[in-house]
């Protein structure tokens, strides 16, 4: 397997949260990659599924836990988001080898229905759209819409997705807010975009 990087052992770490629900990195999955690997030759030491991969102190936790097995591999398989292999990365003295690939940050309806709603953009109009997202719903990304090509309120660029600038327009006519599309959004600073984000909140002790 080309990804395994030439490694003849390994630890593999899933995720029990979004991973687990995505089908790509629970129980199931860790373990149905064990038994592929053993088909290729690779020794799979040991495996977990944390709650969250992407939390590094309960990474570094289960490193310790799981100390020896690691020790006993090449590197360490993650089956879970990119923050999740990074956390993974960060935390313990191991190459880290990627088994997913991260698409988006999806909303989810139900079990196993995904859907981005959201670019973390951090110069939010939704109180201008009616709670609807036009940088991230629009294939156009347009923040003064509709451009004019949707075809019986389905968007031209992909027709299996409503316009969400007719969604915007319906639901501000349904609220009484028409007047609020009368005002031009300005183009995106994109300062609080650059990357990479953090929050660091101060830590209160008790006296």
């Amino acid at each position: 397997m080309k990804g395994v990087r030439g490694a003849r052992s390994l630890f593999i770490f899933g995720c029990g949260d979004c991973a687990t629900l995505c089908r790509t990195g629970g129980e199931a999955e860790v373990a149905a990659m064990t038994e592929k690997l053993a088909a290729e030759g690779v020794a799979v030491i040991g495996g977990t599924v944390p709650h969250t991969t992407c939390h590094e102190l309960d990474v570094q936790r289960i490193g310790r836990q799981f100390k020896e097995e690691i020790g006993k591999s090449d590197a360490i398989l993650v089956l879970a988001c990119g923050a999740g292999v990074q956390a993974v990365g960060d935390s313990l003295d191991k190459p880290v080898i990627s088994g997913c690939d991260s698409l988006f940050i999806g909303n989810s309806k139900r079990q196993m229905n995904f859907y981005e709603k959201c670019s973390a953009c951090g110069e939010c109009v939704l109180n201008d759209t009616a709670g609807l997202c036009p940088e991230t719903r629009c294939a156009k990304g347009l923040l003064n819409g509709p451009c004019g090509g949707a075809v019986r309120g389905m968007c031209e660029v992909d027709q299996t997705n409503k316009c969400v600038w007719i969604e915007i327009y319906e639901r501000l006519k349904s609220q009484g807010r028409l007047d609020d599309l009368l005002e031009i959004t300005p183009p995106k600073g994109r300062r609080k975009a650059n990357m990479p984000h953090k929050i660091e909140q101060p830590v209160r002790r008790g006296k």
